[in-house]
C-alpha cells in the first residue's frame, strides 16, 4: 500500500490552487473553483472545496517539500508576502529547513539536503 494523494480541503479553491502553483513553479491549466490537481505524478497533491466550511485553524496536518535551492525558496516567498514562520535554518541531521504559513494557515516545510 503506498499513500495516493494529500487533498488540502478549502472553502477557496482558487486561491490556494493559485498558491501552491506559484510555490511549486507549475501549471494545471485549470480555474476549477471546486477541485484542482497541482501534482499528478505517483502521490497527487489536490485543492478541493466538499462544501462544508472550514475554520482555517489547521493544527494536526503540515506539507513538506523537498528543495533544490532553499535560499532561492525563502526570496520567492518573501517577495510573494507569504507569513514566514521560521528562516532557512540549519539543522544537525545535515538539512536546511525553513516553514511558512499558506493562505489557509497549513504549516508547510520546504527542505534542502546539505551537498
Amino acid at each position: 500500500m503506498r499513500i495516493g494523494e494529500v487533498s488540502l480541503l478549502t472553502n477557496n479553491v482558487i486561491e490556494l490552487a493559485n498558491f501552491y502553483k506559484t510555490l511549486l513553479e507549475t501549471e494545471n491549466g485549470s480555474n476549477d473553483g471546486i477541485h484542482q490537481t497541482i501534482i499528478s505524478e505517483e502521490t497527487m497533491l489536490t485543492v478541493y472545496n466538499d462544501g462544508s466550511v472550514k475554520n482555517n485553524t489547521n493544527q494536526n496536518i503540515s506539507l513538506a517539500f523537498t528543495v533544490d535551492d532553499i535560499n532561492k525558496e525563502y526570496d520567492k516567498l518573501v517577495k510573494l508576502g507569504v507569513d514566514i514562520i521560521e528562516k532557512p535554518t540549519a539543522r544537525p541531521w545535515g538539512t536546511i529547513n525553513m516553514s511558512f504559513y499558506d493562505p489557509d494557515r497549513n504549516i508547510v516545510y520546504l527542505r534542502s539536503f546539505n551537498k
